[in-house]
């Protein structure tokens, strides 16, 4: 399945996730998302930002939540369903999109967190979510050099 289209998955089960397991679930499959995209770039993508995907990728499997988060409850890893990245600058841009839509969330159960180890677990993710993001935002940066000095 193309990038875009688990991009946009993903961004609608952060809108309905509701409890602060929910948001951290889809903290989870928003940094295994974005941990498959940069490993995808680094090998199949434009030659100029391959090894920053590679960080992205590294980036993107820090995030220990998942510990939190067993497959069998949630469905699965969306991630695993990539097979493409068609449009190399709109799956980046809707990526940045989620990952910020991520922090903010995780904002939010920061506040609500009952127990230190949620609480810590949601600082962990925002940290994560963050570095992805100025990945991300590196690698269109890069692409958008390449693009106003074509060789």
């Amino acid at each position: 399945m193309d990038a875009v289209r688990i991009i946009a998955a993903s961004r609608r089960g952060l809108a309905e996730a509701n409890t602060v397991q929910g948001v951290i679930v889809e903290a989870w499959q928003a940094q295994a998302l974005a941990e498959a995209i940069g490993s995808h770039l680094a090998i199949f993508g434009p030659y100029e930002v391959r090894s920053r995907a590679r960080g992205l990728g590294d980036a993107g499997g820090r995030f220990s939540g998942g510990l939190l988060c067993p497959a069998s409850a949630t469905g699965g890893l969306r991630a695993a369903q990539l097979s493409e990245v068609r449009d190399v600058k709109e799956a980046l841009t809707g990526l940045c999109r989620l990952l910020r839509e991520v922090c903010e969330a995780l904002v939010s159960v920061v506040l609500l967190a009952d127990e230190e180890g949620m609480y810590w677990t949601c600082v962990e993710a925002m940290d994560t979510v963050d570095e992805a993001r100025d990945r991300v935002a590196g690698i269109l940066e890069k692409l958008e050099v390449r693009d106003r000095n074509p060789a």
